[in-house]
């Protein structure tokens, strides 16, 4: 398939593991299982438990990796390893953690390989359909062994937008609700799944055409930025740069209106901004 064989197959049964897990208690969580690790910010032991079968896979699999997750890491995972090495894994194991709590079925696992700074293979799976997305560079974006590509909607009226609320930074609520108006004007509609892994994975998939959102970290973000390129999508920031897994401001689409769509956002967000995560 690719230079990253091994790779996508340790993340896909990781993934799938974990993913079972995550079915088994879907609609069964109590009170107990179920913690807060900031304002708005969920955690459960479903979450804990999938990132133990996803860090145990990757960690048998590739002793010497750095790993970067969600929840909060065992000291020995990464003891005596180089956080600034060549090899990455960035780990969501539960994106949409409040929808899982309410049992609205949108979440996922997602998984990504960064190999010198730049994401090189990552899947997405989303476990109440079975749907396994995958991808790694020069070898095209899957789902379920069947290639997939963008959307090739190119009018702008046609466009069905996929975004997240700052949730967890709600003073720039203000401000993304100005690029939220401008955006529901001009296309055929907007969606808030609530877990942006799995509309970085619809966009590589043709489901939706667009995404942005501002303040997410990194493992939301790395799986679906291979999935997406390699479906010939495109992914920047705010300003067609390559900072979104360090700012957090992403814009992912189709490739056809990208650049109306930074022109729009560049004109709310300033440049030179600090927009960064904060209470």
């Amino acid at each position: 398939m690719s230079n990253f064989e091994r790779e996508l197959e340790t993340a896909q049964a990781a993934a799938r593991d974990a993913g079972e897990i995550i079915r088994q208690s879907y609609a069964k969580l109590q009170d107990g299982d179920i913690g807060e690790k900031a304002a708005n910010d969920m955690v459960t032991v479903v979450d804990i438990k999938a990132q133990e079968i996803v860090v145990g896979h990757i960690r048998s699999a590739f002793p010497d990796d750095y790993i970067v997750a969600e929840e909060i890491l065992a000291p020995e995972v990464n003891q005596g390893l180089d956080p600034e090495g060549p090899r990455r894994w960035y780990i969501d194991p539960l994106d949409g953690t409040t929808n899982y709590i309410h049992a609205y079925p949108m979440f996922a696992v997602s998984i990504a390989l960064d190999v010198d700074r730049r994401v090189s293979a990552g899947v997405t799976y989303g476990p109440l359909l079975d749907e396994m997305f995958a991808a790694a560079r020069g070898a095209g974006a899957w789902l379920n062994g069947n290639r997939i590509h963008v959307s090739d909607v190119c009018e702008k009226n046609r466009t069905l937008f996929g975004t997240g609320f700052p949730f967890r930074s709600r003073q720039y609520l203000d401000i993304y609700l100005k690029s939220f108006k401008y955006f529901f004007n001009n296309s055929r509609g907007i969606r808030r799944g609530g877990s942006a892994t799995l509309d970085f994975a619809y966009i590589a998939a043709g489901r939706l055409d667009a995404f942005w959102e501002l303040t997410l970290s990194p493992w939301d973000m790395a799986a679906g930025v291979v999935l997406i390129e390699e479906a010939g999508g495109r992914v920047t920031d705010f300003y067609g740069g390559d900072r979104f897994l360090k700012d957090g401001h992403v814009v992912a689409t189709n490739g056809k209106f990208h650049d109306w769509m930074l022109e729009e956002l560049g004109k709310i967000f300033a440049q030179g901004e600090d927009y960064s995560l904060r209470d």
